[in-house]
């Protein structure tokens, strides 16, 4: 078993000025629920210039900038798995069988 301190940490930077904590904190939350055991820690790091962008382990997962907004939580939470954890089924948030 993964110690918490062995486990992945994703960094979640937001905007004050844009007022995006309340989403960066829900996006911290369904991530934390989702991957549970998968994840050491989730923290939110005040930013500003219209900053948002989700780390884990310092490799980017997402970057409002270049990926074009917000990710929608179900690309959020595929993308993370195939990083941290890549035989884990996401139930009803999970790719359509191709």
């Amino acid at each position: 078993m993964n110690t918490p301190s062995a486990l992945p940490r994703v960094t979640i930077r937001y905007c004050t000025g844009c007022r995006w904590l309340l989403r960066a904190a829900w996006m911290a939350q369904e991530l934390l629920t989702t991957f549970e055991k998968d994840l050491g820690e989730v923290a939110l790091q005040p930013g500003h210039g219209g900053v948002f962008s989700i780390h884990v382990d310092g490799e980017q997962l997402w970057d409002r900038a270049s990926d074009g907004g917000f990710p929608d939580i179900k690309l959020l939470k595929q993308r993370l798995r195939d990083r941290i954890a890549p035989d884990k089924a996401l139930g009803h948030s999970d790719r359509p069988a191709d």
